[in-house]
């Protein structure tokens, strides 16, 4: 038996994701250092601390910015 997935628009494409988590494990799962992204959770910038208790739901949308430190 496969686990139920869902369809959330991720930096404005369409991406397949299992179903039940929350946002922290989404960003894991995806690949990314929660620590180095900031997220903007259907519209709004969601606070860091907001995130474990976050679920994502289909067609929820989030556009991930990656932090890139640096300077010259």
């Amino acid at each position: 038996m496969s686990n139920p997935s869902i369809t959330i628009q991720l930096n404005g494409e369409p991406r397949q994701c299992p179903a039940g988590l929350n946002l922290q494990q989404l960003l894991e799962q995806l690949g990314y250092r929660p620590q180095l992204v900031v997220v903007e959770f259907n519209g709004a910038i969601l606070p860091r601390q907001r995130w474990s208790e976050q679920l994502v739901r289909e067609a929820d949308g989030l556009e991930v910015v990656t932090i890139v430190g640096g300077g010259s």
